[in-house]
């Protein structure tokens, strides 16, 4: 009986063999995770779960039991060491399992502060997983000190739910602003100025020299001189893709484990998906870190794997909660030579992303029909005017049937 392995029991795991089962396939299903947790939600871990508004169980993708219901073999707390692609099959906890097809779905890794200024410290932490969230939630305390090393999304959520719950907060940003890879300056001025109205101490310009403690880290000093007494610390600088596994085993990677439009990758019989893997995208190639992309994405790859033939087609979206504000987010920026500003906060405000005259992007801020419009346009390839955008009294709805 055919054999499909999964490494990695995120979301584009979980996704992955959900959709072989319902899709049909009645062969041997092994999904392999490395955390003792059946496959769970992250993006709440950082907001809700952190807060205390979400059990655990509320995490979980699909009750324990599910996988075991659908006939799926689900290995946790498991170690893959290696795979032999020529022999089809894979070195995980000292022994040895073959496979038909194997599916690398290893996700992403957080980039962590070098020892040598201070990032082995007791108490500095990353948000990745529920080992990480549930050994710093006993820090969130009233009036503790945090510094928040990173102004991308990830460092915005972790200091929004301190702030939140009466820590005292400094986020450092080492660019020139926040959110400067992955935003225009527009939106980076709204949630500078949404942090701050909340209290927190948000600098720019600003990098981490090192930490200090003697074995617990205690203060700080900052690239500008300026030192802090902290008691705890968050990294968020970002995350690498998984490729340990298949760089080991020969396997290209390029931004990641280099698939193509069916989810292939350069060796006979393995697939990848989600966070880890890198596909062609609109004459390029790209690698999205989403939910959405770990989905989708994944479920392409288990509809291949049943013969579909099907090639993956991306439509990029994502969110981030920050206080009382949902930001969603259409498309992607990258290239874009001018931005389109429609409402101002505190009402809703979305910020139009354009590169002559195409629209590209829109990062939308309480401002669901604004996102899910254009959203809509970009998939269609529609491009409005900039000016019509901007106007305010556009009846946008009839956008979608100009």
């Amino acid at each position: 009986m055919r054999h499909i392995i999964v490494i990695g029991a995120g979301q584009a795991g979980s996704s992955c063999v959900v959709k072989l089962r319902n899709g049909g396939f009645d062969g041997n299903i092994t999904l392999i995770g490395a955390e003792p947790h059946p496959p769970y939600q992250r993006p709440p871990l950082s907001k809700a779960y952190l807060m205390g508004d979400m059990a655990l169980e509320r995490l979980y993708l699909r009750p324990h039991s599910f996988y075991g219901e659908h006939g799926i073999d689900l290995r946790l707390g498991a170690t893959v060491d290696a795979i032999d692609t020529a022999g089809r099959q894979i070195a995980v906890n000292g022994g040895m399992l073959a496979y038909d097809d194997l599916v690398l779905a290893t996700g992403s890794v957080p980039h962590r502060l070098p020892a040598a200024i201070g990032g082995a410290l007791d108490g500095v932490f990353v948000v990745r997983g529920l080992a990480d969230v549930d050994a710093m939630a006993p820090r969130f305390a009233k009036g503790a000190r945090v510094l928040i090393v990173g102004g991308g999304y990830i460092g915005l959520e972790a200091a929004s739910v301190a702030a939140k719950l009466g820590l005292e907060v400094t986020l450092v940003e080492m660019a020139p602003r926040i959110l400067q890879r992955v935003a225009a300056p527009e939106t980076s001025d709204f949630f500078r100025a949404l942090h701050r109205s909340h209290g927190v101490d948000l600098r720019e310009g600003v990098g981490l020299e090192r930490l200090t403690g003697d074995g617990a880290v205690s203060g700080a000093v900052l690239t500008d001189g300026t030192m802090l007494e902290v008691d705890f610390v968050i990294v968020g600088v970002g995350v690498a893709p998984a490729t340990k596994l298949a760089e080991a085993a020969g396997i290209t990677l390029d931004n990641g484990v280099a698939v193509d439009s069916f989810g292939r990758t350069s060796a006979p019989n393995v697939w990848a998906a989600g966070d880890c893997a890198s596909f062609p995208y609109r004459g390029g190639r790209i690698r999205l870190e989403s939910v959405p992309n770990a989905i989708d994405q994944a479920e392409v790859v288990a509809e291949n794997l049943m013969g579909a033939g099907k090639a993956y087609e991306a439509k990029p979206w994502f969110w981030s909660d920050q206080y009382d504000v949902k930001l969603q987010i259409a498309g992607l920026n990258t290239g874009y030579d001018r931005v389109v500003t429609r409402g101002a906060a505190p009402g809703p405000v979305s910020f139009w992303y354009y590169r002559g005259a195409e629209l590209m992007a829109v990062d939308a801020a309480n401002d669901p029909r604004g996102y899910m419009i254009g959203k809509r346009l970009i998939e269609g390839g529609r491009s409005p005017a900039p000016e019509v955008i901007a106007d305010p009294d556009t009846d946008m709805k009839a956008l979608l049937s100009a």
